[in-house]
């Protein structure tokens, strides 16, 4: 399908755009728990944040098949050969509109479910439902509400081996071993979530260099697109997400170090096996998910489950409300 340059130009800076906000809008992914443990101040999380998030783009320069979830997002969600530039504006009109609604709200919805959500809606209204590649959408809405009970189990299983291999250790030196694990558990984990978000962008933007002719009938992902999504993310991250952040960090559970650690070293495991099965999850329902088994193998007291279930249902929100707003944004473009 023939598109005129600046509309293509123009399409590619919207991804980006989208891109930044995921960074904006899961930056508190990465860092609530060195910030809730006062590990790192604020502005340090946030930088610290942002240089892992774009060193996930080393590791797949040098190993390719770790571009697994971009494939899975640009053709294994909606046949990638009735993709047309208007179902991926709907696509980022839904996902972006459900993103700064949560956002300004405090709320640590999915990015990635949001951005799928809003390719169903348009890819529906564009193609009807024989355009749906029911086996890459069924694995990724599973994992709605398999990557936080994943989550949750690492984490839980972290802090009973640290505790146990901890026992003998003084309280001076089991905090101090314990604030150095968590920041490399913390690093682990941005770089995870760069690994598993960016990809989600990447595949959206070669799905329309492919729809429109400029990748030669063959589906992959161009250097260039790699490099401008880690970019643009980054420095999303960059700017922070602080009323999310509050509610990752000390709305659910009061995080000591270890719990940090657990929770964050818990959440990394689940991200990287997540990208190397190309299984775009969620990393917002990762961390959440971790971060409560965390406190729960303390005592389940120390959840604040009301909290909990509340995000559960914005969760469960998510893709039906993006996918609707995303079927507007296509029906828009039809307009014209």
């Amino acid at each position: 399908m023939e598109l005129a340059f600046p509309l293509l130009v123009g399409l590619i800076i919207v991804a980006l755009l989208f891109d930044f906000l995921n960074g904006l809008h899961d930056a508190a992914n990465s860092i609530a728990t060195v910030v809730s443990t006062r590990l790192l101040s604020p502005l340090q999380a946030v930088a610290f944040a942002g240089f892992f998030n774009f060193s996930a783009y080393f590791l797949t320069l040098y190993n390719p098949a770790l571009q697994k979830v971009a494939e899975t997002i640009g053709k294994g969600i909606i046949n990638k050969d009735v993709i047309t530039p208007a179902v991926v504006f709907g696509a980022l009109g839904g996902a972006m509109f459900w993103n700064v609604v949560t956002w300004l709200k405090g709320i640590p919805s999915s990015s990635s479910h949001a951005l799928v959500g809003g390719l169903v809606g348009a890819g529906v209204t564009h193609a009807g439902m024989a355009g749906v590649e029911w086996p890459g959408l069924i694995k990724t809405i599973s994992f709605i509400f398999l990557a936080p009970i994943i989550g949750m189990a690492i984490s839980m299983l972290v802090m009973l081996l640290s505790s146990w291999l901890l026992k003998g250790a003084s309280a001076g030196s089991a905090e101090r071993g314990l604030k150095a694990m968590h920041l490399v558990s913390a690093a682990a984990y941005s770089t995870g979530h760069g690994l598993n978000d960016a990809q989600k962008t990447m595949g959206i933007i070669a799905v329309l260099l492919y729809s429109t002719g400029y990748l030669g009938g063959e589906f992959h992902v161009p250097h260039w697109v790699a490099i401008s999504c880690y970019v643009a993310m980054g420095l999303g991250t960059l700017t922070g997400g602080w009323r999310i952040i509050e509610t990752m960090g000390s709305r659910i559970t009061k995080l000591s170090q270890h719990q940090g650690f657990s929770a964050s070293l818990g959440g990394s495991i689940m991200l990287f096996g997540a990208s190397i099965f190309g299984i775009p999850v969620s990393t917002t329902h990762t961390i959440t998910g971790a971060v409560i088994g965390a406190g729960a193998a303390r005592r389940a007291s120390a959840v604040r489950w009301g909290v909990a279930s509340n995000l559960l249902t914005a969760w469960v929100l998510t893709v039906p409300a993006s996918a609707t707003v995303g079927a507007l944004f296509y029906l828009l473009t039809r307009a014209f």
